[in-house]
């Protein structure tokens, strides 16, 4: 009986979590693919790049509701029972208070293991993919961008100018400018040319121009009256170095061990001399955020799901017990709230860093405790 009962306990929690993640998930990730419209507006891409992009960004947004989102779906469902009187069917059925508390223990662990392995791997990896297939992607949605009378540098190291642009991709009085290094850059000029797409590249075929090549010495000019302008060479002004966020957890980890083991008192310190490729020129504070962010924040889970257990014990003062859901809810806000802050003061000193890393399991032990103390715990109830 006591299985059945826990059963569609955990049900009701599941499904509401379900719904709720999902729901605040799609609506976050709603708000940020308008903000992303930028690739398409600013940056050349296509909208296949845009919503492949954005798609990858739906595992990231998720794995940041779950604490949250956790925490208000315990609350919720214990709240509901607790109304309609149904936690009466655990205490009649001679379920302790403590064994209750116990079973969202457990059942949170569930949670945790869910949060590490979206952390730790789903997260990185649709992270990566999305910042490589932006780096591969062409620009084939620069025609789309050119406007007359405007100077357009959706291209890195790249300025157009068009007088007249036709819908069939004719240009007239066309002017590029060309940065090819610090001190060498390529000016041309063409009475018109035409925008030619071949094996998914874009080139311009331009007549009656010139090319003028400066650089810090001297100036030559070519006329032409037919060139091609290859645009297949130029990459996107979108950002393509990795992102922390964007790494494998193996690789902060061995980042992180590597500086801290040598230069623990030095935060500000760049990483020099490492084999690691792609964490050289990274902060200690960068490196060691983002493992937090992975690996001890989901911990928070446990001392979250904890604290909206405590529901079940209400307190005898009637003053107290009028105010006790939302105190409740208020200590498991100020919980969530001290997961993102307490990262800040991660690098203060050595002994921060030991508290930090372990603050989650001491908070779940004195929190425990004071459940103990408050059921009226006895070992017989083990």
């Amino acid at each position: 009986m006591d299985k059945l009962i826990f059963r569609k306990f955990s049900k009701d929690i599941v499904s509401f979590f379900i719904i709720s993640s999902l729901s605040i998930t799609f609506i976050i990730w709603i708000i940020q693919a308008v903000n992303f419209l930028d690739l398409v507006s600013n940056d050349g891409h296509s909208l296949d790049v845009y919503f492949y992009y954005i798609s990858l960004n739906f595992p990231k947004i998720f794995s940041k509701t779950i604490i949250f989102v956790y925490f208000i779906s315990i609350f919720y469902v214990i709240n509901k029972y607790n109304n309609a009187n149904e936690l009466l069917v655990f205490w009649n059925n001679g379920i302790k208070k403590i064994h209750f508390i116990n079973f969202i223990l457990k059942f949170s662990i569930l949670f945790l293991i869910l949060q590490l392995f979206l952390n730790l791997l789903v997260v990185p990896k649709s992270q990566s993919l999305a910042r490589d297939f932006i780096k591969k992607s062409n620009i084939d949605f620069l025609p789309k961008l050119i406007s007359e009378k405007k100077f357009i540098n959706v291209v890195k190291n790249l300025t157009f100018f068009v007088e007249e642009y036709k819908g069939d991709g004719i240009l007239k009085k066309i002017y590029i400018n060309e940065k090819i290094n610090r001190n060498k850059s390529k000016i041309i000029v063409a009475e018109k040319g035409k925008i030619i797409k071949k094996d998914n590249e874009f080139f311009l075929k331009l007549y009656n121009g010139g090319i003028t090549n400066l650089n810090k010495d001297n100036t030559l000019t070519i006329n032409f009256s037919e060139t091609d302008y290859d645009l297949s060479s130029f990459s996107t002004k979108t950002v393509t170095y990795p992102k922390m966020q964007e790494l494998k957890s193996k690789f902060i980890f061995d980042c992180f061990k590597n500086f801290f083991l040598k230069n623990y008192n030095d935060k500000k310190k760049i990483i020099q001399n490492s084999d690691l490729e792609k964490c050289e020129n990274r902060k200690l504070k960068s490196i060691s955020e983002e493992l937090y962010k992975r690996l001890i924040m989901p911990f928070y889970t446990l001392i979250i799901s904890l604290i909206a257990a405590s529901l079940i014990i209400e307190p005898k003062s009637k003053y107290f017990n009028r105010f006790h859901k939302i105190i409740i809810f208020l200590i498991g806000s100020f919980v969530i709230i001290l997961s993102q802050i307490s990262l800040k003061f991660f690098l203060l000193s050595v002994s921060m860093i030991y508290l930090i890393l372990i603050l989650p399991i001491i908070l779940v032990f004195f929190y425990y405790v004071l459940l103990l103390i408050f059921t009226k715990f006895k070992l017989s109830y083990l």
